[in-house]
């Protein structure tokens, strides 16, 4: 019995899911029609049955990491620590699986090659990461659960990085353990040293 045909919906995700990966593993100049429609199994032809040009798949693909980096974002009525706890394990996991979305993000080539919606709405995305973040490290340098000895704009950036290390270290157990704990003990407060008092003299 022949399988049913897939609707459209469903077949524009397979090809921003295919888009992804294709620039995960051979990079951004790589993704081009005929590298999608091989990927997918298809022709050319039937990829322009489901977007009308390759800007319009483009800013579908762009879409596609909109969705899944903001379902990585935890509730913003949990304490700063578990926020950011929260947020890192989810993004990394979300990235790690598809690490085009990471490509996508950091390479200025791609977003220069994007049609203006789709550049705009990915730096939009980072825009968006950066102030949860920030805001987060904001309200935990306020009630003492983070350290404040230290700017917030670099702790964000810190864990952003921390963030990506994960990502790109999912199949290693052991080093992603180790970059959590380092990004745990990086936020902890420092342990407060009173002050010495000096001490009385002796008398001879």
């Amino acid at each position: 019995m022949a399988g049913r045909r897939k609707d459209s919906r469903t077949r524009k995700g397979e090809l921003t899911d295919a888009a992804l990966r294709i620039i995960a593993t051979r990079g951004v100049t790589a993704l081009t029609t005929r590298s999608l429609a091989d990927e997918v199994g298809l022709t050319t032809g039937a990829i322009f049955k489901h977007f009308e040009s390759l800007d319009a798949l483009l800013v579908a693909v762009v879409e596609r990491v909109e969705v899944v980096l903001d379902a990585t974002f935890p509730p913003g009525d949990l304490p700063p620590r578990e926020r950011i706890a929260g947020f890192v394990e989810a993004r990394s996991a979300a990235v790690g699986a598809q690490l085009g979305i990471m490509r996508l993000v950091l390479s200025e080539q791609f977003s220069l090659s994007l049609p203006p919606e789709a550049s705009r709405r990915l730096a939009a995305c980072v825009v968006k990461t950066r102030a949860f973040l920030a805001g987060c490290v904001a309200d935990g340098q306020r009630d003492g659960t983070i350290r404040a000895d230290v700017a917030p704009a670099a702790l964000t950036t810190i864990v952003m990085g921390t963030t990506q290390a994960l990502a790109l270290a999912g199949h290693a157990p052991a080093a992603a353990a180790v970059v959590r704990a380092g990004l745990v003990a990086l936020l902890e407060p420092p342990p407060h040293h009173p002050p010495k008092t000096a001490h009385p003299s002796r008398k001879r």
